[in-house]
């Protein structure tokens, strides 16, 4: 996809984690790290908008999570002066699995997991009186390639309007390692894991097929365009359609003079 990232992208998200801090009454912000490239750049442009001492980075692995993926997110914390904490959450998914049915199907248990992630997240928050800055990127958003309640749980999305390839520019301007840049994108849900062997689409190809979409291309001019399968880029819009739900608060049926997700507007 041809660069689209705005030259002032840096500066508004800053301020927006700066002012959504403050408009919330929140002491700073808590982030789950993941060893990754989408929370490596909230975790940065949260300490530099609101100062390390304010932001506190959770690394939450399981049985299946790789140790380069600790180290790598320990020395990006470090790097920055950014308060670090490890949270081992193989013992709450394994009484989940006792609990529920098919504990061995791995979506099932990949869902589990974000799950208790996102109740870590929230329970340090709510102690130290912070906000959660979630760290879904606009790629996997249009496509709900997130946990709905886990992953997708959050206060604020401060790089949710950017792309996948967005994110890996403004990584590079702010100076993220390029051992992160290069590093295979991955939830670290099970072993050999990685996003786009789960959606079944580079992140090259999904962000030209979804930057189609908000366009208003047609499929037939998005093939002109890209070279790309149609019926991967019709794949893509279906899955698009489907989980539109995931986008957004649940829906509240029409009775009073002004709704809640309808026609109240905050």
């Amino acid at each position: 996809m041809d660069s689209t990232l705005k030259d002032d992208a840096e500066l508004i998200i800053k301020e927006f984690i700066k002012e959504k801090v403050k408009e919330s009454g929140g002491k700073g912000v808590v982030v789950g790290l993941s060893g990754g490239l989408d929370s490596a750049v909230v975790a940065v442009l949260s300490a530099q908008a609101i100062g390390p001492e304010n932001v506190l980075a959770i690394h939450m692995p399981s049985d299946t999570s790789s140790a380069k993926d600790l180290e790598d997110s320990k020395e990006l914390a470090y790097a920055y002066g950014i308060e670090f904490k490890v949270v081992r959450i193989s013992s709450p998914v394994s009484a989940f699995s006792g609990l529920l049915p098919f504990p061995e199907r791995k979506d099932l248990k990949g869902n589990v997991m974000a799950r208790c992630r996102m109740i870590i997240l929230f329970h340090h928050a709510n102690f130290m009186g912070r906000v959660v800055m979630g760290t879904s990127n606009k790629s996997e958003l249009l496509v709900g390639y997130f946990t709905k309640f886990g992953d997708g749980g959050s206060d604020f999305l401060p790089i949710g309007d950017l792309y996948k390839s967005e994110v890996k520019e403004l990584a590079k301007r702010i100076g993220v390692s390029d051992r992160l840049l290069e590093k295979p994108p991955s939830a670290g849900l099970w072993a050999g894991q990685t996003d786009e062997g789960d959606m079944g689409v580079s992140y090259e190809d999904l962000d030209r097929i979804l930057q189609g979409f908000e366009l208003g291309l047609s499929h037939r001019e998005i093939v002109a365009r890209t070279s790309i399968d149609p019926k991967l880029i019709e794949k893509i819009w279906r899955r698009y359609l489907e989980t539109v739900h995931k986008r957004k608060m649940p829906l509240i049926p029409k009775i009073g003079i002004r709704t809640l997700g309808l026609d109240w507007r905050e």
